[in-house]
């Protein structure tokens, strides 16, 4: 059984841990709204540029000269990952959720005999995936350093996915991140990259072929598309960043309220051992004036 002195201590050391965990939830707290606010704005343009895409692309199906980043290399051998997490942990099964589907899927793939390679955006995903697919990342992008995240960002990491794809390092590209739907809910999600692909819309199928395009159908995708990728791994990144604060602040509220039930037993048992200590003394002192 554990000191009175013991007890004191860890209370206290319990107490440290309360405070520290309060802090960081209401931290997480404050820039949850700004990540939130930042990835609701970018969910409409991104949409928007699919929808354009997709007109556009409907026009020019079946042209010869249609760009690779939307028809495919007419290969599915080799495969990049994407693989977006968290620069810090302490934010509950954040990072897990999207490694587990990222690692599920790269799985799957060798299983087909395909090829698989890893990008990973994050210090959390790259240390964890490193442990098994150590000979599969081609690459690592961190923005540890960064404190807002900017277009500028994404265009990095879509750069160095579009210099892989020129050079025929891949035939398919899907990256993995977390979609914010709440503080309580952030859902693991996979989306394919290259070659583009777009939802079948009635505009897509139907009114695109009112529209004449000048340039050229072909010379607009060439254009829209690299942008493209970089808007769809902007909004990956800027839902990522929102999920990330949700699950923290939820994860940081958990383990304050944990620590508040730890101090509540821990200082019970101090009470009882303290109370049953006192008992024994005073008992000892009655029994010794008794003897006299």
């Amino acid at each position: 059984m554990p000191s009175l002195k013991d007890l004191k201590n860890r209370i206290a050391s319990v107490k440290a841990t309360q405070k520290i965990t309060k802090a960081m939830k209401m931290v997480a707290a404050a820039k949850l709204r700004r990540a939130q606010e930042a990835a609701e704005a970018a969910r409409p343009y991104a949409e928007r540029m699919n929808k354009v895409l997709a007109n556009v692309s409907a026009a020019s199906e079946g042209g010869a000269e249609a760009p690779l980043l939307l028809t495919g290399t007419g290969r599915d051998q080799v495969h990049l990952l994407v693989v977006a997490t968290g620069e810090r942990g302490l934010a509950g099964g954040f990072n897990s959720s999207i490694i587990r589907l990222a690692r599920d899927h790269a799985l799957k793939l060798l299983s087909q005999g395909k090829t698989v390679k890893i990008l990973t955006v994050g210090r959390k995903g790259n240390d964890i995936l490193r442990r098994t697919f150590k000979e599969n990342i081609v690459d690592y992008i961190t923005f540890r350093e960064v404190k807002q995240l900017s277009f500028v960002n994404a265009d990095e990491v879509a750069g160095k996915v579009l210099h892989l794809f020129n050079k025929g390092e891949f035939d398919v590209a899907t990256i993995f991140y977390a979609r914010f739907q709440s503080v309580i809910s952030q859902v693991a999600t996979a989306q394919q990259i290259i070659p583009a692909t777009f939802e079948k819309t009635e505009a897509a199928t139907g009114a695109a072929v009112l529209y004449e395009y000048e340039p050229s159908e072909e010379e607009i995708l060439e254009d829209l598309l690299p942008r493209n990728v970089a808007v769809q791994i902007f909004r990956a990144l800027l839902e990522n960043n929102a999920s990330f604060y949700g699950a923290q602040m939820s994860a940081m509220d958990s383990a304050t309220r944990n620590a508040g039930d730890m101090i509540n037993r821990l200082t019970l048992s101090y009470n009882r051992q303290r109370q049953a200590q006192i008992t024994k003394e005073l008992i000892e002192i009655i029994s010794g004036a008794e003897a006299l």
